[in-house]
């Protein structure tokens, strides 16, 4: 009986903490699929998506500006990184691959990259600060493309020589939230990729040198593998994805490491199928959404509870502050709250 009652009045403590919280809808009905966000702090926030589509909120989310970016109607913003009201970074996937710069809050939008290969497919995006920071995209002739800032996204090089491990075929990443890629203040880079092969691609020094960890999510086919990393601690980190063509599947499809991604090991309970993104709210609190809906987590990622039949494409929680936005498909945008 005694080993009991301290279960039961944990599992009591978990429903009632995973209940207090919700989520609140701000925005949607917009034509455009947002798989791109940044949250700067809980005042400041940017989002990007589909046919051009971005948006950018001054007051915790409550409004929104939205902006159509002329001349690139066509163009797929999969990542966004925002520094302030006036600064941000967007990445489109596909052919053409282009990076675009705005200081004055998105009234003009200036390209500093354009990609015209066939072959190009960028990923996603992170910064280790305000100054420097990587764009990876899928391997061309079996390297990963990497593209390094020093000067907050003005210019780019290409520094994917630096990275002399080979990917197989049929192993690559998903830009489904931009956020296959981390980065910390301390020069650490961590990069997920899926399909035929899961790994752990590491950075301790900015990008210079890489390792590569083996990843035992659900992998072998191209929908299959890891869509979003977090990490809360150089060491302590998280891996969420499965397979998307079976979204409702809870295969392996979440791993946890305590070694900045050497090895992996299976929460007590799972997510409730495909997520496509990931979030440490706390050390101990993150939350993970995908299109089946949002889950939620208060013991560090081991076991999981439903939070919200509501999935979304992607969770960023503010740079500076507490703000938790969420953004999905029609424009939707919404705030969880505590």
């Amino acid at each position: 009986m005694k080993s009991i009652i301290p279960f039961f009045l944990f599992t009591i403590l978990f429903c009632l903490k995973a209940h207090s919280q919700s989520l609140i809808p701000l925005e949607s009905g917009k034509s455009t699929s947002l798989r791109g966000l940044s949250v700067v702090d809980d005042t400041v926030a940017w989002a990007s998506g589909s046919k051009g589509w971005t948006a950018r909120s001054n007051n915790g989310g409550k409004t929104w500006s939205w902006k159509q970016i002329p001349g690139y109607e066509n163009l797929d913003f999969r990542d966004i990184e925002a520094f302030s009201a006036n600064h941000a970074i967007l990445l489109s996937a596909g052919t053409p691959a282009v990076i675009l710069l705005t200081t004055d809050g998105g009234s003009v939008w200036k390209e500093v990259y354009r990609n015209e290969s066939p072959d190009i497919f960028l990923d996603g995006m992170d910064f280790w600060d305000a100054e420097r920071g990587l764009i990876y995209g899928d391997p061309i002739n079996g390297k990963l493309v990497l593209l390094k800032t020093s000067d907050g996204g003005t210019s780019w090089q290409n520094i994917s020589q630096n990275n002399t491990i080979g990917l197989i075929a049929g192993e690559a990443s998903f830009a489904a939230s931009g956020t296959a890629i981390r980065c910390d203040s301390k020069g650490n880079t961590w990069i997920a990729t899926g399909g035929l092969q899961s790994r752990i691609f590491h950075s301790s020094d900015y990008g210079n040198s890489w390792k590569a960890y083996a990843c035992p999510i659900i992998q072998g086919k191209s929908s299959t593998g890891p869509f979003s990393i977090a990490f809360y601690t150089k060491r302590r980190g998280i891996a969420v994805g499965g397979d998307y063509l079976i979204d409702s599947s809870r295969v392996n499809n979440l791993l946890l490491t305590r070694d900045g991604g050497k090895t992996w090991k299976r929460p007590s309970v799972s997510t409730f199928g495909y997520r496509s993104a990931v979030e440490y709210i706390s050390k101990k609190v993150l939350i993970a959404t995908g299109p089946t809906g949002t889950d939620w987590s208060v013991d560090g990622g081991r076991t999981w509870r439903k939070l919200s039949a509501e999935g979304y494409n992607t969770i960023r929680k503010a740079k500076t502050g507490s703000s938790v936005l969420l953004t999905g498909l029609n424009g939707r945008i919404s705030r969880l709250e505590p």
